[in-house]
């Protein structure tokens, strides 16, 4: 997911940088939404492996 946001991110510069208003703005805006959401998921799943690491080892 953080690779997709990677290139709408990429996609929104170059079009940023040729004019292309429109796109730009719409590619930056799924790169955020992808971003959030990979930065979302993975404090998720960073919590989820804290907690059972602690279940397993027993600290």
């Amino acid at each position: 997911m953080l690779k997709w946001a990677l290139i709408f991110a990429v996609v929104a510069l170059i079009a940023g940088a040729l004019g292309f208003g429109g796109i730009a703005g719409a590619a930056a805006g799924i790169a955020k939404l992808l971003f959030f959401v990979f930065v979302v998921g993975f404090l998720i799943f960073l919590a989820l492996g804290v907690f059972a690491g602690r279940k397993i080892t027993g600290g």
